[in-house]
């Protein structure tokens, strides 16, 4: 997605050769113009899979993937990172470890809002390894539930997440793929939409 491109371009940072900062449009400030052309892009390619939720983790994933469930006309689903008192009943939790971070925590999913007949859409900010979006999958599949396909704002093509994901067998489309980053360096490969 050229627009997106564009933008980590002009308002993104390359910190170091693993870590790009893009606070300014997607996970701290949100540029709303940018997430209703994402969720239209998203929307445009997944209409056909017969998508009943959108699915993502709190709280960078929020925007693009509320952008999107409203344009596909369906609920979107916040995968929980921290158990709350109102989270109570039956859920289904697995554990995350993120790679920015550094630290564990226990993804959560309320029982509530997956059937098995539904077919999910998970959306995320950022692949690396992988770990979020298979945590992801995991709940999806604990609910008995079919993923019709992984969607990703920004890949680092060149960590293993891809890799890992589609050896899974999940279909995994990116918006903008970095090929490599370093201290004022942010490079592109070809995006999947």
């Amino acid at each position: 997605m050229k627009l997106l491109e564009e933008k980590i371009r002009s308002e993104g940072r390359a910190l170091s050769e693993t870590v790009l900062k893009v606070d300014g449009f997607i996970n701290h400030q949100v540029d709303p113009v940018l997430m209703s052309e994402i969720g239209k892009t998203l929307a445009s390619y997944y209409k056909d899979k017969g998508i009943t939720k959108v699915f993502t983790i709190e709280s960078s994933g929020i925007a693009p993937a509320v952008y999107t469930a409203m344009e596909l006309g369906v609920p979107m689903v916040i995968l929980k990172k921290q158990t709350s008192k109102i989270l109570t009943g039956d859920v289904f939790q697995t554990n995350i470890t993120s790679f920015t971070k550094g630290t564990s925590y226990e993804l959560t999913l309320s029982q509530n809002y997956i059937q098995p007949d539904d077919v999910v859409l998970v959306i995320d900010d950022f692949l690396a390894n992988g770990e979020a979006a298979t945590g992801a999958t995991r709940l999806v599949e604990m609910g008995g539930a079919r993923i019709a396909g992984i969607a990703i704002l920004i890949e680092k093509a060149f960590q293993r997440g891809r890799k890992r994901l589609e050896d899974n067998g999940y279909e995994v489309r990116s918006l903008a793929r970095v090929s490599k980053l370093g201290r004022g360096l942010i490079e592109f490969t070809e995006a999947d939409l």
